[in-house]
């Protein structure tokens, strides 16, 4: 476990990057919409939380933010392009995540797969043998209202890096029950974010707007993925 030092953040300038904003069939007659932004060989599918979709302010930053240097796509899943609030069933979820994996794939030379919450977890569950790394923005290890935590043995199965990156005071995914998970992994570590809950917030005493949060969670993501990467590209 790393914990993050206390307030250097990454600053992100606003790229003038091209934004796309198309539909995916992901089964049948039944369409989900996508917005990519910014370009490069790699590209970025970030998965929403289960409360909010991709017009979220943290989802909408986090992908302006990582298009500084990547080609990120966002989805929203099928509850949540029809309006609906409860989630969809699991196969649901990933049966959709799929189908956005492979379009998004299909146009790249790496693929890595990230989300938040709920998103993330979906991501450590997709079957997607292109990814080259997959990112997991306060991974959602206790349900809500439920005091024994998820079963975490599929990720015994993922053999290319993970990160997570947890807040220190996410009670849905405490860093201290993720600990000894991350410990058995062979491939994956984990960043600790001071004084930030399952959604990042901080107390207002400690200063940091949410832009300078978003930078900050940004600027993990970014230098994990370039270290990794590059890792990856020389043992190739």
């Amino acid at each position: 476990m790393v914990a993050a030092d206390r307030w250097p953040f990454t600053r992100f300038r606003r790229l003038d990057v091209v934004t796309r904003h198309w539909d995916l069939e992901w089964s049948p007659g039944r369409t989900v919409p996508l917005v990519t932004e910014g370009a490069g060989s790699t590209a970025v599918v970030l998965a929403h939380g289960a409360g909010a979709g991709q017009a979220h302010a943290f989802m909408v930053g986090m992908r302006q933010r990582l298009a500084a240097g990547l080609s990120v796509t966002t989805f929203d899943y099928p509850y949540k392009a029809a309006g609906r609030r409860a989630p969809d069933r699991m196969e649901i979820l990933l049966e959709c995540h799929q189908a956005v994996a492979s379009a998004v794939a299909a146009g790249a030379d790496r693929l890595v797969l990230g989300g938040k919450s709920m998103g993330g977890r979906m991501a450590s569950h997709l079957a997607e043998p292109a990814a080259a790394a997959r990112f997991f923005l306060g991974y959602p290890l206790m349900p809500i209202g439920k005091t024994e935590p998820r079963d975490t043995s599929h990720l015994d199965q993922v053999t290319t890096p993970m990160l997570f990156v947890q807040g220190e005071r996410d009670r849905l995914g405490p860093p201290v029950m993720l600990a000894p998970i991350i410990a058995r992994l062979g491939t994956a570590s984990m960043v600790v974010v001071p004084d930030a809950d399952h959604s990042y917030t901080v107390p207002k005493k400690s200063g940091v707007s949410a832009d300078r949060m978003l930078d900050r969670v940004a600027g993990i993501v970014v230098a994990w993925l370039a270290k990794v990467l590059v890792q990856r590209s020389g043992a190739s």
